[in-house]
């Protein structure tokens, strides 16, 4: 399949409007949640929308380490990452439709995050809480936002695409996989 310039550059519409959902729904948070505090809950106790602050990275690594180094590591190298991705995203001509897109939502989630550690330089807001019953010892997931969710959810539909499907023939990977003849 021919790859156009508007596969290559039409995917970095999603990018522009996960970043918008973010920082919106970032701002809302901040405007009507006070700090701390569960606004919401849905589905019994399963989903929470909160309002937490993390000054570190998922999981709150990172929390102790000096301000600058933070800088460095949550601002400088995920900007030179997100350059990096777009400037594969332009060139390649090995990606599926569907990888660019997924892709695109990695940079999308990126790049809100990392516009949310611009303009707010001591931590970052969370506000989706997933209670996950004892899973891998927490009782609810650490808390997440709409760019963290995309990073996620986008990678993983990107690792599954390139373990099950070969972009060069356009086909699902069946390498390894006899046909039976069908009597």
């Amino acid at each position: 399949m021919e790859i156009t310039r508007r596969d290559k550059l039409f995917p970095f519409v999603l990018p522009a409007c996960i970043v918008a959902a973010d920082q919106l729904t970032k701002a809302w948070v901040v405007a009507t949640i006070p700090q701390g505090t569960v606004h919401a809950s849905f589905l019994s106790d399963f989903l929470w929308i909160c309002h937490v602050r993390n000054s570190a990275i998922g999981f709150s690594i990172g929390a102790g380490l000096p301000d600058m180094v933070k800088r460095i590591l949550f601002i400088v190298f995920p900007l030179i990452l997100m350059v990096l991705l777009v400037i594969y995203l332009v060139r390649s001509n090995e990606l599926t439709l569907f990888q660019r897109w997924m892709l695109a939502g990695i940079v999308g989630g990126g790049l809100g995050n990392i516009v949310d550690r611009m303009f707010r330089p001591e931590w970052v807001v969370d506000f989706i809480s997933v209670k996950v019953y004892g899973f891998l010892g927490f009782e609810r997931w650490p808390t997440f936002n709409v760019a963290d969710a995309s990073i996620v959810v986008t990678g993983i539909l990107l690792m599954l695409s390139i373990l099950f499907f070969d972009s060069k023939r356009g086909k699902a990977v069946t390498d390894g996989v006899e046909e039976v003849p069908h009597e």
